[in-house]
């Protein structure tokens, strides 16, 4: 059952230096004409893989809130009239500066009930130094904006091993982002993915990045922090408040079905794995024909199902039931995976408990790529 919707929102106001999603700068776009390719996308959908109602909406980017109130207010009042979607988690991604009192008034009007809110660092000059065009006030003066107006699940994103950044700087970003009391947090370590400035940098040597050790501090610092501040680690990279854990992330860990709409984004329908056409052309040409715009579509196979089910399992702190799996796939993990399994715990990666719970150690939350990649591949 579908219980899920992503929708991609692919306009910024800004490109930062490490990001490799799909966006366009938004200045001379063509938003209205998009906004209408979301509307048809979403009713042909509808159509073809009906579900009765949704639990989680969220909306990423890019910035949905680089929108105007008119144009996030089409965006709403379309999502309300299309989707199944009466009461849950609705989440809509946001930067600072970006957040005005009336884009902020639409949004709780359409029953908005969670921000995203892209902080990244509280230092300018980091902030600057990866094309971020906030500055740290600009934080305090978003989140003291949105309560005012009733938001209270809000949550910020943090990136760490930024180039030039010191574990200090980083204890310092933790202690302002933690003093604002919010009930979740994400913390990520930088990746240099292909095609973005810093990836170009890094080619020529000329991205000062901290060491291995440095980053592996600054992951330990995080789970502390969040620990003594009385947030709990639920997932690799995300803590929270007990009830305020991101149910529409959980939909993705927990290997469970939801729609993707909008240029570049991804959803996984009826066993299929979609992807969408990234220009915004090729995304909304199909649509104005009546036609859905898939790029590619990919029927997921029992081995693969099983394989994901176990690697994105193990980013959930509580790790992957023994018994769900078996009742699910009709065969125990422990013997599918038998290989993958004695290596990881060997090396003290994983634990196994009860023959019950399967999950990360703290030494496997530092290495857990790889061993989310030795799943991969491993049934014979």
């Amino acid at each position: 059952m579908i219980r899920s919707a992503y929708i991609h929102i692919p306009f910024c106001h800004q490109i930062c230096h490490y990001c490799d999603f799909n966006k366009v700068f938004m200045k001379n776009q063509p938003v209205e004409e998009y906004l209408a390719a979301l509307v048809a996308e979403m009713t042909l959908m509808k159509e073809q893989a009906p579900t009765t109602h949704l639990d989680t909406i969220f909306v990423g980017g890019g910035t949905p809130t680089a929108l105007s109130a008119e144009q996030l207010d089409i965006l709403c009042r379309s999502i309300r009239e299309i989707l199944p979607f009466t009461e849950g988690e609705f989440t809509f991604e946001a930067n600072p500066g970006d957040l005005t009192e009336d884009k902020l008034k639409v949004l709780k009007e359409y029953g908005v009930n969670r921000l995203s809110i892209g902080v990244q660092s509280f230092d300018d000059e980091l902030l600057a130094s990866i094309g971020r065009t906030h500055k740290g006030q600009d934080v305090f003066t978003t989140i003291e904006r949105a309560q005012a107006i009733g938001f209270e699940n809000i949550s910020i994103d943090l990136i760490y091993a930024l180039p030039n950044q010191t574990i200090e700087n980083f204890r310092d970003t933790l202690r302002i982002a933690l003093s604002l009391g919010l009930p979740h947090y994400s913390g990520y370590s930088l990746i240099i993915e292909p095609k973005t400035v810093f990836y170009n940098l890094m080619r020529k040597d000329q991205l000062p990045l901290p060491k291995i050790e440095t980053e592996a501090a600054m992951y330990r610092e995080l789970m502390e922090q969040m620990s003594t501040h009385g947030l709990t680690q639920y997932e690799i990279s995300n803590f929270a408040k007990s009830g305020f854990e991101s149910r529409h992330n959980l939909v993705y860990w927990n290997n469970e079905q939801y729609y993707g709409f909008g240029a570049g984004s991804h959803g996984y329908v009826n066993g299929v794995r979609t992807a969408n056409h990234g220009p915004l052309k090729k995304y909304t040409e199909p649509l104005m024909n009546g036609q859905l715009p898939v790029l590619s579509a990919h029927q997921v196979s029992k081995n693969e199902k099983m394989e994901e089910e176990m690697f994105l399992g193990l980013r959930k702190m509580a790790g992957v039931s023994v018994t769900q799996f078996s009742q699910k796939y009709e065969c125990s993990p422990l013997e599918l995976f038998k290989q993958p399994l004695a290596d990881m715990t060997a090396r003290g990666l994983l634990i196994i408990e009860n023959n019950e719970m399967i999950r990360l150690t703290d030494e496997g939350k530092l290495l857990g790529n790889e061993v989310f990649q030795s799943f991969l591949l491993s049934i014979e």
